[in-house]
Order: structure tokens, then sequence, then C-alpha cells
């Protein structure tokens, strides 16, 4: 049930995070470093890399690959 609501409020984040990136970019505007290192227009650019990201995050910890992922590396540290 857990990872059933993580992968529900993570994939609706992330899309969300995605649709309304331009209001996103209003309200914090340009991001220095997204615009330097992305180009023009790096602001949009690192909102879908964020947004998508979580939507991938939240599809491999409902499946267990992340838990799997992060045991295997990082598991000697702990």
């Amino acid at each position: 049930m857990d990872k059933a609501l993580v992968f529900i409020f993570g994939v609706a984040l992330g899309v969300l995070v995605v649709i309304y990136r331009e209001k996103l970019q209003q309200i914090t505007g340009d991001i220095d470093f997204a615009e330097r290192y992305l180009g023009s227009g790096g602001t949009f650019t690192l909102y879908i890399l964020v947004g998508l990201g979580v939507i991938i995050l939240s599809v491999m910890y409902a499946f267990g690959t992340l838990q799997l992922i992060a045991g295997s590396s990082l598991g000697m540290f702990f």
C-alpha cells in the first residue's frame, strides 16, 4: 500500500512539474546555473528533468529497483 501511494503521488507530482513549468519559472525566476549550463531556456529544461526524475524514481521505488540499486551500491557504507 505504501509503495502504491508513493507511485501515485510521485508520478502526479512529476507530471504537474512538467505541465506547470512555465508557472514555476514565473514564481522562481530564471535559475542562473541552469541558464548557464543548459543554454537558453535552461530553467524550463531543468524543470522537465526534475519532473522526469521524480517520475522515474517513484516508479523505481514502487517496483523495488530503487532499493535494489541503493542496497547494492550504498550498502557497503551502512
